[in-house]
């Protein structure tokens, strides 16, 4: 990702002009981003036109473009993909995990009775599907004696957590 970051500088003597609106910024305090002064209202995102100095200290900067996190997530990020769905999921995406696979927060539940499990319900984790303790773990650890397998118990822990596509 690339990542700049946005300085507020107070302007003592020198009289700086705007980047955006080739105008003299005469506030006390200036932009400087990608080498150049900005007046705080003309340093937007160039998608959703939202002040990139009020929503914090970074701003992304690709094909000419000059675009807020989420933006340039949306438009450059790497999808992953659901484990359940097997649709992309949007780098910006809120999903939850269990092990290495990740999923829609909607498409997270039991894979063999389609029960939607939420954040604090335990569930199995066996052959890479997520399993409901309700019924359907107790039908998998019947299966799993005859084999000589492991059922592996999860909580979930936490509410969901963005993908990192880092």
């Amino acid at each position: 990702m690339n990542s700049v970051d946005v300085a507020i500088q107070d302007i003592q003597t020198n009289q700086r002009m705007c980047r955006a609106c080739n105008q003299p910024i005469t506030d006390r305090y200036v932009l400087k981003a990608l080498d150049s002064f900005w007046h705080e209202g003309c340093l937007k995102c160039a998608c959703c036109e939202c002040r990139l100095g009020d929503i914090g200290s970074s701003l992304y900067c690709k094909s000419n473009l000059i675009l807020c996190k989420r933006d340039y997530l949306r438009l450059f990020g790497i999808p992953g993909k659901c484990s359940q769905c097997s649709k992309p999921i949007a780098a910006f995406e809120l999903v939850m995990r269990a092990r290495e696979n990740a999923y829609h927060i909607e498409c997270f539940g039991c894979q063999m009775c389609r029960k939607r499990l939420v954040v604090g319900e335990a569930f199995c984790f066996h052959d890479n599907k997520v399993l409901c303790l309700d019924r359907c773990a107790k039908k998998a650890q019947d299966a799993i004696v005859k084999v000589n397998d492991k059922l592996t118990l999860k909580t979930i822990k936490s509410s969901a957590k963005a993908l990192k596509t880092n």
